[in-house]
């Protein structure tokens, strides 16, 4: 199963009548693609909120393209939803916003980019074929992703995500990140679109949000003090951020 159907449930947050649904919130993973690192933001969402996970294949090296195709056969087919694109997936989630999807309302962008975030490093990508993946030094990933929000939770679910991909699906996802260029796509994006910010992003940085926000002018941006990791870092800060983004799109009545 590539696409999974959770029903998120928090005391923290008071249901809605039974006669109003939410749009479903479909999750896109960040480079691992496993999608278990939702798993804190999955706790701290409210009952209303149905959630479809989406994992991508661990052993296909596949790039944006690819990936856009795949995700587009997943989506849900006759109900309201809303895309959220964490980190690598962000490009995904904006190509397919501007494929006029059915049911889209809106899209979450999670401390990602349009292109290339750290074009300086563009270079390295010719060295992809001899970086060991399956070798970085677990200190280093909890420091650039996680920094000082890490716990042993984390820690421990960070490293079973990363440790379920292949080194060569990694270098794909990377080179992918490398080439990537959807400022055309987003400036032509018609639904509403919150962008999620970490103030303690290691990887992404702040200029990439700028860019969106420069391409895309009625993006709504939130800062959260929060590592990449932001979903993981401070999930119950995210889960209201995203609450009360979804809700402003209009409630349906089932």
């Amino acid at each position: 199963m590539h696409l999974d159907s959770v029903q998120a449930s928090s005391s923290d947050h008071a249901p809605l009548s039974s006669s109003i649904r939410l749009p479903t919130l479909v999750l896109l993973p960040g480079m691992d693609g496993t999608g278990n690192l939702f798993e804190p933001l999955i706790g701290a969402l409210g009952a209303d909120f149905k959630v479809l996970v989406v994992r991508y294949p661990e052993t296909q090296s596949l790039g944006y393209d690819e990936l856009v195709s795949y995700v587009s056969g997943l989506l849900p087919a006759d109900e309201p939803f809303v895309l959220l694109g964490e980190s690598f997936s962000g490009p995904i989630a904006i190509k397919l916003a501007t494929a006029s999807r059915p049911g889209l309302c809106g899209v979450i962008l999670c401390c990602t980019f349009a292109r290339n975030p750290r074009p300086a490093l563009t270079w390295l990508r010719h060295l992809l074929p001899w970086v060991p993946f399956n070798w970085i030094p677990t200190t280093l990933l909890n420091w650039a992703l996680l920094g000082s929000f890490a716990t042993g939770t984390l820690r421990g679910l960070l490293k079973e995500a990363v440790g379920r991909v292949s080194p060569s699906v990694m270098r794909t996802r990377v080179r992918a990140v490398s080439e990537v260029d959807v400022t055309v796509e987003l400036s032509q994006m018609r639904v509403p679109c919150l962008y999620l910010q970490a103030s303690a992003d290691r990887v992404v940085p702040a200029r990439a949000a700028t860019l969106i926000r420069r391409v895309l002018v009625s993006v709504q941006l939130v800062r959260l003090d929060a590592p990449h990791c932001l979903l993981q870092g401070v999930p119950e800060k995210s889960a209201d951020a995203l609450a009360s983004f979804v809700r402003r799109l209009g409630l349906t009545v089932s």
